[in-house]
């Protein structure tokens, strides 16, 4: 079992940058694939970008391609999502998501494959 806390979120102006971390708990999380995913009031579920087990892969998802990076670090236990360039459409709430496998679904970010789940932290971007 993994629990997942994110944080870093908050209210940020358009064209600045932000950076969201992702604290997890249990001894295997070296092993499990990482994702941010967001959700705007009114709308599904999107994915962000994902990670491989061994930051190997990266995958980041249309809306922030170019502006989005992802990375963790396995030794804290930790994976982090940077955004630079932010829009006002970048508000939602972000999720910080860990899958117990590797796939071509996990990495783009087919949210059935993706097992445990964080709260949430909000993110507002003012224009």
């Amino acid at each position: 079992q993994v629990q997942l806390v994110e944080s870093g979120g908050g209210l940020v102006q358009a064209g600045g940058s932000l950076r969201l971390s992702c604290a997890a708990s249990g001894p295997t999380f070296s092993g499990y694939t990482m994702g941010w995913f967001r959700q705007a009031p009114g709308k599904e579920r999107e994915f962000v970008a994902a990670i491989s087990w061994n930051s190997g892969g990266t995958y980041s998802g249309e809306r922030v391609a170019g502006r989005g990076t992802i990375s963790r670090d396995n030794n804290k236990n930790t994976v982090h999502l940077q955004l630079k360039s932010v829009r006002p459409e970048d508000t939602a709430v972000y999720f910080c998501a860990a899958a117990e496998t590797e796939s071509i679904g996990t990495m783009t970010g087919r949210l059935t494959e993706y097992d445990y789940w964080g709260q949430g932290t909000q993110v507002t971007v003012s224009s």
